[in-house]
């Protein structure tokens, strides 16, 4: 139960920050593209990271 709670507390956590769900991924790509392979969730997250605030390394406040 403690581990459910903290998964869904982390889940909500990264969605409020912008990063999708890397459940919903791997779900996603099994169902539509089984024929290839999911990024692990390290390379999942640098690549939203860098979907969202572009290769320049600095993110724009406005």
């Amino acid at each position: 139960m403690i581990r459910t709670l903290y998964a869904k507390a982390r889940e909500t956590a990264l969605l409020m920050v912008g990063v999708p769900s890397y459940a919903a991924y791997r779900q996603h790509m099994a169902e539509r593209h089984p024929e290839h392979a999911p990024m692990d969730e390290r390379a999942f997250f640098r690549d939203r990271q860098e979907a969202r605030y572009g290769s320049k390394g600095g993110g724009r406040c406005c």
